[in-house]
């Protein structure tokens, strides 16, 4: 997960693997849906074209759009299929368990980009309770001993990102600029062409 500056924010957080994955199966359907055009003969373009038109949309939605984005006045929610903005005023808790989310309002708002790794949880914990215990930290791997400057406490990437949201909340949370009402968009840049393509694959299907 990584955390950089945005023209809307001062922090925003995105999912490093997400991106990478959702990049490479962007390649590998573009790759596999023009060989089908080129080359496909009778139905088989039309229903590649229509599957690219289905799935494109998806992939862009689960893994590239996915981010949250904060600074002094509040944060946006940017999920597969619609967008959340929230003042900090109306922002009443944020936290991390099996997945992150966000309250505002009395309503629950999952935020995909920052994903939850049990095992980054798991090793930040035990490596926290050796310092406690006054043991050296392991190594990576649990092999041989930490490097002699990574004596500090550590957090799941997930945590520290919770942390830094519920940090900028209780700071902003009486500014002037933080005051609104929270408000949702949808990303129908995606769910049309996705729906449209779903549509065509099943027209396609059942006429053959």
């Amino acid at each position: 997960m990584t955390s950089e500056p945005d023209n809307y924010s001062d922090r925003v957080y995105r999912s490093s693997g997400a991106i990478v994955g959702g990049a490479l199966l962007l390649a590998l359907i573009a790759w596999l849906g023009g060989d089908a055009l080129v080359r496909g003969s009778g139905r088989s373009p039309f229903i590649a074209l229509a599957v690219v038109c289905a799935m494109a949309p998806l992939i862009v939605a689960f893994s590239l759009r996915p981010a949250v984005f904060a600074n002094q006045a509040g944060v946006r929610i940017r999920n597969p299929f619609r967008t959340v903005v929230a003042p900090w005023s109306r922002v009443e808790s944020v936290r991390a368990g099996y997945s992150c989310e966000l309250v505002a309002d009395g309503v629950r708002y999952q935020l995909w980009s920052i994903p939850v790794s049990l095992r980054a949880r798991s090793r930040a914990n035990r490596h926290n309770q050796r310092l406690a215990a006054g043991e050296q930290p392991k190594g990576a791997f649990g092999i041989g001993t930490a490097n002699t400057t990574d004596t500090g406490p550590r957090s799941a990437p997930s945590d520290a990102a919770v942390s830094e949201l519920k940090e900028m909340a209780e700071q902003n949370r009486e500014r002037p600029d933080a005051e609104g009402q929270v408000t949702v968009t949808w990303a129908y840049e995606l769910i049309v062409p996705a729906a449209v393509g779903v549509v065509g694959v099943l027209v396609l299907w059942l006429s053959a």
